[in-house]
């Protein structure tokens, strides 16, 4: 057991190798004692010991989770729930249990109910591809990406250290911040994007492709992202989201007003302002 809040000196077993938790493992690799890697698909199974990505690596979590002095859920946000219920009695030493959700708040909060023996402490990496799986994994994924990281009334110093070791040695950010904060904001910048992009994606005809260029591409990119993964986000992150679907329909109605009007200098004032507020946002997250 680990007790010098030491990366080097830590087992770790990250549960999940999609493209995070796989790229995760590429990252940590020579990073700490051992690597162990849990994953239920057979062809994700498969891939991870063609690759030796981990020390060990197992359909079964009871075979890897005791040996752990940290582990990573890289799960989709309802699994983490779900393994949050389970884990607890393959734990049989004080060990750190950090998550990399998409939402925060219920994830918090299940993790205050925990047993003694697992610190607990939440996360979230800003960073990923639209398309998923083990395939899709790369070790730079997570260079300078904000890593949100939201503490509980009983993280402890240990669970602390390690979580900000391993997001310096993977290249990231660490920013702290409440879960539910962390919850209104990502539904700003991850949630409705990819709901646009869905949308956008279904009202274009099909007809239409011939002349579909990189703009469209873009601003489409992320329709291609995993359901399952999507709908859990969706399903414990609603009121952020509507309130920032509320947001943009209200935006969407003043643009369509002013074309309707036919006003050329409003219009044109409106896409000036937005020039200026994109270049605040692009800014306020260079200088972070």
């Amino acid at each position: 057991m680990n007790v010098d809040n030491n990366l080097t000196e830590s087992n770790v077993a990250i549960v999940g190798l999609g493209l995070m938790g796989g790229s995760l493992a590429m990252a940590l690799r020579g990073h700490c004692k051992g690597l162990f890697g849990c994953d239920l698909d057979v062809e994700t199974l498969d891939l991870a010991r063609r690759m030796k990505l981990v020390d060990a690596v197992d359909s079964n979590i009871e075979a890897l989770l005791p040996k752990a002095d940290l582990i990573v859920l890289a799960t989709p946000v309802r699994t983490i729930l779900e393994l949050l219920i389970t884990i607890p009695e393959f734990v049989k030493q004080p060990t750190v249990i950090m998550d990399l959700g998409s939402t925060k708040t219920e994830i918090v909060q299940a993790m205050e109910g925990l047993p003694h023996l697992l610190e607990p402490i939440g996360g979230h990496p800003m960073c990923g591809k639209e398309k998923s799986g083990l395939e899709n994994a790369n070790r730079v994924l997570f260079q300078g990406a904000p890593f949100a990281m939201s503490a509980l009334r009983r993280t402890t110093p240990r669970a602390r250290a390690l979580a900000e070791e391993m997001i310096q040695v993977i290249g990231a950010r660490t920013i702290w911040m409440e879960a539910e904060i962390h919850d209104e904001w990502v539904a700003a910048t991850s949630h409705l994007p990819y709901l646009l992009s869905v949308a956008l994606t279904s009202a274009t005809p099909l007809e239409v492709s011939p002349l579909v260029g990189p703009s469209f591409q873009s601003a489409t990119r992320m329709a291609a992202s995993s359901p399952k993964m999507m709908t859990d986000i969706f399903l414990t992150n609603q009121e952020p989201v509507l309130m920032a679907i509320s947001r943009c329909v209200k935006k969407l109605e003043k643009l369509e007003k002013l074309i309707r009007a036919g006003d050329e200098e409003q219009l044109e004032d409106y896409f000036e302002e937005s020039i200026l507020h994109h270049r605040r946002l692009v800014l306020a997250q260079e200088d972070r």
